[in-house]
C-alpha cells in the first residue's frame, strides 16, 4: 500500500546517520525513484515538537509505515553529532 503524500508516517528502523530513531515521525513530501532500479525512496520533512521543520532526508520506502489509532506519541531530545 501507497502512502498518500503530506501524510504523518512514522519510522519503521534507525537512522543514525541522519540522528532519526525507530518511531520517530516525519511527513511524507515525496517519491523518487532509485537512480540503480532499487527500492523507492520517501523523501520526508522532520520536524521537531513545535512544529519547525528540522531537515528533509530520503529513506527507503520499506522503513516508513502509517501512524496508527494506537500508537502513542512522545518526547526526545534530538541528539546532534559531536
Amino acid at each position: 500500500m501507497k502512502i498518500d503524500l503530506y501524510q504523518e508516517i512514522a519510522l519503521k528502523r534507525d537512522f543514525p546517520e541522519y540522528h532519526l530513531h525507530q518511531g520517530d515521525i516525519a511527513t511524507l513530501i515525496d517519491y523518487v525513484p532509485h537512480p540503480a532500479n532499487g527500492e523507492e525512496g520517501a523523501i520526508l520533512e522532520v520536524f521537531n515538537a513545535l512544529g519547525t521543520s528540522i531537515t528533509v532526508v530520503t529513506v527507503p520506502i520499506s522503513s516508513i509505515d502509517v501512524i496508527q489509532p494506537d500508537d502513542i506519541l512522545s518526547v526526545r531530545r534530538l541528539a546532534q553529532a559531536s
